[in-house]
């Protein structure tokens, strides 16, 4: 996948929003204004962060060797993905609706309305 597809899988999540917090280097996927999901080039590779329960990311870790824990994020919750064709497109997107339905499941009952 590349920069225009994630960007485009990101963006197809219910009231999802992209911006850039820390700079043009990096996009920040937002849903409902929470970080679910980023975009950057790190070490002159394309990358994404997703959000990750603990103990699927200590597995996707040993699985994928393009996965490693979050660069400048909480390691224990947070991988970070590299873009080169290692992990299977499916994979990817399941990685993303799952960060995406982490970060909604911990919204007040009110701000999920509408989006599980």
């Amino acid at each position: 996948m590349n920069e225009d597809s994630i960007t485009e899988y990101f963006l197809s999540k219910l009231a999802t929003s992209k911006d850039f917090p820390f700079g043009p280097e990096v996009a920040v996927f937002k849903v409902k204004g929470k970080m679910f999901g980023t975009f950057s080039i790190h070490h002159d590779k394309p990358a994404i962060n997703l959000k990750c329960d603990p103990d699927e990311a200590a597995a996707l870790r040993d699985i994928f060797e393009s996965v490693i824990p979050g660069y400048h994020m909480n390691k224990r919750l947070w991988n970070t993905v590299f873009l080169d064709g290692t992990v299977p497109k499916g994979e990817i997107e399941r990685m993303i609706d799952n960060s995406y339905l982490l970060v909604v499941a911990k919204m007040t009952k009110k701000a999920q309305k509408g989006l599980i």
